[in-house]
């Protein structure tokens, strides 16, 4: 039975001796095969052994060739007694390293089914176990089936030498691009330059007091995303309607007053500017969901559904439910319920490997203190909200609570908690007329 089992496990043999073949052949082929296989693609021992050594001596920048390999395999201890026979065997039924590439896009696709035939054991073992309720057996199914799709497992113990190559990759990557950021631009400068952007796989936390304006911040970086990157940006509105932000989306995009832009009421300059706004955003790739009783696990089965997802975004966390059953919580259970909502926060982006931006609603705590800019402790119902999130931005205004201030409009974005760096103060400005925010920078040099 196992060897029935064995023979219909998909691999091909021809084809992994054909690229360590032409590895051996012509060592300038194997920085491409590294940037499109791994250690796992490789069915058979001793073809992995041989990859792996490789591997291993090009990452240290030695000499790559029969004598070489073999040597250091012995090294390695993972040399056989018909290791050098067998490398002389893979240089001979090799022609040419020429057509490498080929043989690697054969290497994925039987690895490709080789992982599906796993996952596919792994759902029919769940099903026949009966492990747990079929809504979340069905999560579970779709998180492996898009880890695949992902090129990704889920779980399982790596290499520390895969993870350092993509890490590396990733800073040579960065370093060639010449940013001062490492993730997708927010819109705001100094904002940027203080989180490094908003980086793959965190979540990113935006709290404030309600009518604070955190909802139009997270409409401002949703839209910057999406047309600096041209990446797909999925908006999950919990409280406000699709047509509620697309309408403040075209205020801020064109540039006219939101009550103004509600009556209808402009000037044919007005009417064309709104014209050349709804263009704009039409362009992008902003996704909405105005679904008020969604869950993580909902939210996280649509995303997997978007090939080119860039960002998520969320408003608000207090609103989320923890199940799609629609169950209110009160006190200590309600506290329980958000904390957990978090944590499946954390996971879906770093499931998605994508940035989660996530709004939520400060207690009244800080209204009681003289200095009322947000703490981390103010976070509402807070649990595990902070402990879970990457980054947290507290968002403040003075001219919030004292409208006769001097600068009423002057605002602050107060990075309470930065896992990429230093925590501190940003200085912004908020326009009430577009509900949108600017870097204060930028708004000088307007208005120079």
């Amino acid at each position: 039975m196992n060897e029935l089992v064995e023979m219909k496990t998909p691999y091909s043999a021809q084809a992994e001796q054909a690229v360590i073949g032409a590895m051996l052949i012509d060592p300038a082929c194997i920085a491409d095969v590294l940037n499109k296989l791994r250690s796992e693609d490789f069915y058979l021992e001793l073809n992995r052994d041989v990859f792996d050594t490789i591997y291993y001596m090009y990452a240290y920048g030695q000499l790559i060739d029969p004598v070489t390999v073999l040597e250091q395999m012995r090294v390695r201890g993972v040399s056989k007694d018909n290791s050098q026979s067998y490398l002389m065997e893979l240089m001979q039924v090799t022609p040419t390293a020429a057509n490498v590439m080929k043989y690697a896009d054969i290497l994925r696709e039987q690895s490709l089914l080789r992982a599906l035939q796993r996952v596919g054991n792994d759902i029919t073992g769940m099903v026949a176990e009966g492990a747990g309720e079929a809504e979340s057996m069905l999560e579970a199914a779709e998180r492996k089936i898009y880890a695949l799709r992902q090129g990704r497992t889920v779980g399982g113990l790596q290499k520390i030498a895969n993870i350092i190559q993509d890490v590396y990759n990733q800073i040579a990557e960065n370093a060639a691009n010449d940013t001062r950021i490492t993730g997708l631009p927010t819109g705001l400068i100094d904002l940027d330059n203080q989180i490094l952007g908003l980086n793959k796989g965190d979540l990113v936390l935006i709290a404030s007091r309600p009518g604070m304006g955190k909802t139009s911040i997270a409409l401002n970086i949703a839209m910057h995303v999406a047309k600096a990157t041209k990446k797909t940006v999925a908006v999950f509105s919990l409280e406000m309607s699709r047509e509620q932000l697309a309408t403040r989306l075209l205020s801020g995009e064109s540039l006219i007053d939101s009550q103004k832009l509600l009556t209808g009421r402009l000037s044919q300059t007005e009417w064309e500017r709104l014209g050349a706004a709804a263009s704009v955003i039409s362009e992008t790739d902003i996704r909405i969901d105005d679904n008020p009783t969604l869950s993580v696990a909902e939210m996280n089965s649509q995303c997997r559904r978007l090939d080119n997802l860039g960002l998520v975004v969320i408003d608000y966390l207090q609103l989320m439910q923890s199940a799609g059953s629609g169950h209110s919580y009160a006190g200590e259970s309600r506290t329980q319920a958000v904390s957990d909502i978090s944590r499946m926060l954390k996971i879906m982006a770093k499931e998605l490997n994508v940035p989660v931006v996530c709004l939520s609603q400060l207690s009244r705590a800080n209204e009681a203190r003289t200095n009322k800019r947000p703490m981390l402790s103010d976070l509402r119902e807070s649990g595990a909200i902070e402990q879970d999130a990457d980054i947290v931005i507290g968002l403040y205004r003075e001219g919030y609570y004292d409208k006769d201030c001097a600068n009423p409009n002057e605002a602050e974005a107060l990075v309470l908690k930065n896992r990429h760096g230093e925590t501190g103060t940003i200085e912004l400005l908020w326009l009430p007329e577009y509900t949108s925010y600017v870097s204060a920078e930028k708004k000088h040099t307007d208005d120079e």
